[in-house]
């Protein structure tokens, strides 16, 4: 007698669940990761828009104006702005609160810097 191969109605159910389950929350973390890598490419793009001798004020000003091409809601305070070997670099960290179900959140800590490693 031939035995039959397949999945199980219960495996089809399970598998479905656990694949829905990664499918929703790739949904919610992927606009948070595109937003970060917006945020450090428009960092980037301002430090090197403005000089070596600009203020934090212009390279604020330079960001805001990136930020409002981009629709992002980080703020240019957010940014913290020093200078290291006589380059201007422009860093942040936040933290990103994704809401799930219920009372449960993922928190994700972003970490940027313009500074080259």
């Amino acid at each position: 007698m031939k035995h039959q191969r397949g999945v199980a109605l219960s495996g089809l159910i399970f598998w479905g669940i656990v694949i829905a389950l990664v499918a929703i929350l790739g949904m919610k973390v992927v606009p948070t990761t595109i937003e970060y890598y917006k945020i450090l490419k428009d960092a980037k793009a301002s430090v090197n828009k403005v000089g070596p001798e600009a203020t934090v004020a212009d390279v604020r000003k330079t960001f805001d104006n990136f930020a409002n091409i981009d629709s992002l809601d980080f703020k240019a305070e957010q940014l913290d702005i020093s200078k290291e070997g006589g380059k201007i670099v422009a860093s942040f960290d936040y933290d990103k609160r994704i809401p799930l179900f219920a009372n449960v959140s993922l928190v994700i800590n972003y970490k940027g810097s313009t500074a080259e490693h």
